[in-house]
């Protein structure tokens, strides 16, 4: 599942359960007890479902009917089941065919489960259960859901499937855990116009004479209830050949051009993964379905054969998709087709392991944008990747990668960026410490061994262990098991007969525990004299002393492999700092991306960023004027309270950043490097949040002369100026961008102005966007997205609102998203006094195990009080040292 970011919280973000029971499967190869919520008295191996949906009522029935295997004598049988309606149970036995209809059905609603019981004990061995239910067609992205959209052929509604974590029990009754792993055999009965999408092929499609057809797809291979998928609608398909798979694009109708970008990109894509893993995909098709709308949870899904994408993260309008949006889509893609093997095909034991599918997923998905789009330039980004993972796991209430996971509200939280982003940069510093090929070789080991099964994070160990004849498991444990990141102190170099000797320490980072006892990692290091000589080395005892030869400045985590932040005596430092230029852009990055980290948390002086930033020559690779852009936008939101020491900084920062964004100029240059684009939008967007009079007012211009100049708003720039515009709106131009919403056919293009209207900084502005958000206009996908836009700028004003507004709002948040959505809405504030309304709010709507997200929040708000009062100061120094 590729993450929906849906606010700053995002960054740094089932049923009850019952005693795990220990059963090995043979496809699993370990003895470890493997979680559980269900009993393991049945265990199912195929579903034969049938679907009936009516989407203009919101409703459906089905009859499934489950191949189980009885384990032991039992006269009940306890499954997954949510929000459906039985009105029959039937057992048959696979030999005599004699039914028994269920004595007693129990639902119990709040452990999402159901049990049918029987008169007698049934006996071991093979039974087939008959379920007929009905249920509802959800509005918000979970289970069996619609989303309403208009085009050019008016409004429509198309039908989709959203399973993970736990919502397949939603519409079919099952045992819905990764570890149950069956066949499914899907046939649905739908309007004969309208075109039907799942996992396999379709093997028959029936016309029944009253405006229906009966679709029957080939049935599944091996795989987890959370990958099934289904799809109904209007819609068109593409398909090209990659070897023998048929691979396909799926759309509304009147957009199949927009994915076309998606279709030669899933080829490129799928020829790469088949070489790197080492086994094929095994299904003969694979389609990408792109659907309107949005979810705070997620923004696409990894359903084997069947990947649901929102179309803002799959299709490229011609009107309004940027250089960004074309690298977003591709990254996209290649995180869910990733997932066909990580996680389709080798599926995690239980949720506890679920970076086994996102850690992986997301580290191939930057490998593979690195290697076959060179030309973006997009292999620092890895930099970018461990940032954000440290951003979360700085603070106290962290969590191990591989973490514990009980209920429905936990496995839901796991879906952070620890699991996606520390699990990715784990796996790259592993890499990194075995060698490429190596670490291949055991990733393909890994497939070959525990295809169609599950596993856990030491089976992977294991297999890479053998390739690489190089002990990692005791790494892996030391940067899985537990949360945190190390801290290697670097003291003062010493030269001497030409050799350079330095002591690395072994500490941990700390954003809010400054006093905390440091946690024991071994960390493969790689250390380097500018110019001269590379070491690797591991830091196994919490301290070790390295020789090398050559002498000069001195680089711990040259090529920024390594998780873990580098803190240098001031002399190091100083002298890195003077050899800035001749380092690889990297390497830049990485020192940047330390001393920002390190100065916000008072282990070094905060205002050394800006040493770094002062000296950056113009022809300095984008992504480090990225950072830089990044990193003013961050203080001079930390200024907010404080507008005359804000305008001193954002004159700085405006002096600093508008050379560079006049090197670009606003007009793309023939034959221009990719990431200047990329650049260019974010010098324009970070100029804009600082109050540039000259860009606010360019924008304003080119917005302005639209009608009459076409060039004046090119498509690359649009959603720039049209966002420079909708945050310093006045009330007539936000009435415009209003009107525009409500007019507009294109619905991509519609999302987007209802979120333009939702980003301003005039708070009377964002109190109307507020309140059309809880309309019926915005569509029900839309409104969440707007309260989470306004609470962007407006933290305060938009949980306020929320909260007084909360059964309204509840109602338009995906179940999946709640226990985050508040938290979001409150994290960008620094008033205190959102501590206690975040606790109140938690208290009165979340069970306790469900408190991790408004914990980090209220930990994030500590820390941005925090960095104002004891940080600031040194950047307020330093600007009067260095400002004329």
């Amino acid at each position: 599942m590729h993450r929906s970011i849906i606010s700053v919280a995002a960054t740094i973000m089932i049923a009850m359960c019952a005693a795990p029971a220990a059963y090995a499967s043979a496809a699993t190869p370990t003895a470890a007890p493997i979680t559980t919520q269900l009993p393991r008295n049945v265990v199912p191996s195929h579903y034969a479902v049938s679907l009936s949906p009516d989407a203009k009522a919101g409703t459906f029935v089905a009859r499934t009917v489950i191949t189980l295997d009885f384990k032991e004598l039992s006269s009940s049988i306890t499954l997954n089941a949510a929000g459906l309606a039985f009105s029959s149970a039937t057992l048959l036995d696979e030999g005599t065919q004699s039914p028994v209809i269920a004595s007693n059905i129990v639902l119990d609603t709040a452990r999402q489960i159901a049990t049918f019981t029987f008169a007698k004990p049934v006996g071991r061995g093979r039974h087939r259960l008959a379920l007929e239910y009905a249920g509802k067609i959800g509005t918000q992205p979970v289970g069996l859901f619609s989303l309403d959209y208009d085009n050019k052929e008016g409004h429509q509604r198309a039908l989709y499937t959203q399973f993970e974590n736990s919502d397949a029990r939603r519409v079919v009754p099952s045992w819905d855990e990764p570890n149950y792993k069956a066949t499914f055999a899907l046939d649905v009965t739908v309007p004969t116009s309208d075109m039907a999408v799942s996992n396999m092929p379709a093997a028959s499609s029936i016309d029944l004479g009253d405006g229906r057809k009966r679709v029957t797809f080939a049935t599944t291979p091996r795989m987890a209830t959370y990958v099934l998928f289904f799809g109904l609608g209007q819609f068109e398909r593409a398909t090209a050949k990659v070897d023998d798979t048929e691979i396909g694009v799926v759309t509304q109708k009147g957009a199949l051009s927009q994915a076309q970008f998606a279709l030669e990109s899933t080829k490129s894509v799928l020829a790469e993964y088949n070489d790197y893993f080492g086994v094929r995909y095994p299904l003969p098709k694979l389609d990408n379905v792109a659907a309107p709308g949005r979810s705070q949870f997620f923004g696409a899904m990894e359903n084997w054969g069947g990947i649901f994408t929102f179309e803002y993260a799959m299709l490229l309008n011609p009107a309004i998709s940027t250089q960004a949006d074309k690298q977003s889509v591709f990254k996209t893609l290649a995180h869910e087709m990733a997932h066909q093997w990580f996680g389709d095909l080798v599926t995690m034991q239980w949720w506890d392991e679920l970076w086994l599918n996102e850690g992986f997923a997301s580290w191939m998905e930057n490998r593979t944008t690195a290697k076959l789009h060179p030309e973006w330039n997009t292999a620092m980004s890895s930099v970018r990747v461990r940032e954000s993972a440290m951003q979360l796991d700085a603070i106290a209430t962290t969590h191990p990668v591989v973490q514990h996971i009980e209920t429905v509200e936990q496995a839901s939280s796991a879906f952070d960026f620890i699991t996606y982003l520390k699990g990715e940069s784990v796996i790259r510093m592993l890499e990194a410490y075995v060698g490429p090929d190596a670490w291949r070789e055991g990733v393909r080991a890994y497939m070959k061994d525990h295809a169609y099964g599950n596993t856990v994070s030491d089976d992977l160990w294991k297999t890479v262990e053998r390739a690489a004849g190089k002990p990692i498991t005791a790494i892996a444990h030391d940067f899985t098991l537990q949360p945190g990141i190390p801290m290697i102190s670097v003291g003062d170099a010493v030269c001497a007969d030409g050799a350079t000797t330095v002591t690395l320490t072994q500490g941990e980072f700390s954003q809010d525990q400054p006093q905390k006892a440091p946690l024991s990692w071994r960390v493969p290091v790689v250390v380097q004299t500018i110019g001269g000589a590379t070491m690797r080395a591991l830091l196994s005892d919490g301290k070790v002393t390295l020789h090398l030869d050559g002498c000069g400045p001195l680089l711990v985590n040259s090529g920024q492999s390594g998780y873990y932040r580098t803190l240098y005596a001031q002399r190091a430092f100083t002298e890195l700092a003077t050899a800035f230029g001749t380092l690889a852009p990297i390497d830049q990055l990485g020192l940047m991306s330390d001393a920002w980290s390190l100065g916000l948390a008072g282990e070094q002086d905060a205002s050394s960023f800006l040493d770094l930033a002062s000296g950056t020559p113009l022809d300095a690779d984008t992504q480090i004027w990225s950072k830089i852009a990044g990193v003013f936008d961050a203080i001079n939101d930390h200024y907010e309270a404080d507008p005359t020491r804000q305008r001193k900084f954002a004159s700085y920062a405006i002096a600093r950043l508008a050379p560079k964004l006049a090197q670009l100029g606003w007009t793309a240059r023939q034959g221009e490097p990719e990431p200047y684009a990329i650049l260019r939008s974010s010098l324009i967007g970070t100029l804009s949040d600082l109050g540039d009079p000259l860009v606010i007012a360019e924008a304003r211009r080119r917005y302005a002369a639209r009608a009459e100049d076409p060039t004046a708003v090119p498509v690359a720039l649009r959603k720039t100026i049209l966002r420079v515009v909708a945050r310093h709106a006045d009330a007539a131009t936000w009435d415009g961008l209003h009107a525009a919403a409500r007019t507009e056919t294109s619905q991509l293009i519609k999302d987007q102005f209802y979120d333009l209207l939702s980003s301003s900084i005039d708070p009377r502005l964002s109190k109307l966007a507020l309140e059309l958000a809880l309309t019926d206009e915005p569509g029900a996908t839309n409104s969440p997205q707007m309260i989470l836009r306004v609470a962007a700028l407006h933290p305060d004003q938009a949980f306020d609102f929320a909260l007084a507004h909360l059964p309204e709002v509840n109602a338009k948040i995906d179940s999946t998203a709640v226990i985050r959505y508040f938290p979001s809405l409150a994290e960008g504030t620094a008033d205190p006094a959102m501590l206690g309304k975040l606790d109140a709010y938690a208290k009165a709507n979340l069970p306790e195990e469900a408190r991790r997200n408004v914990d980090t929040a209220m930990a994030s708000i500590r820390y941005r009080i925090k960095v104002r009062s004891e940080r600031l100061p040194a950047i307020d120094t330093w600007l009067v040292a260095h400002q004329n």
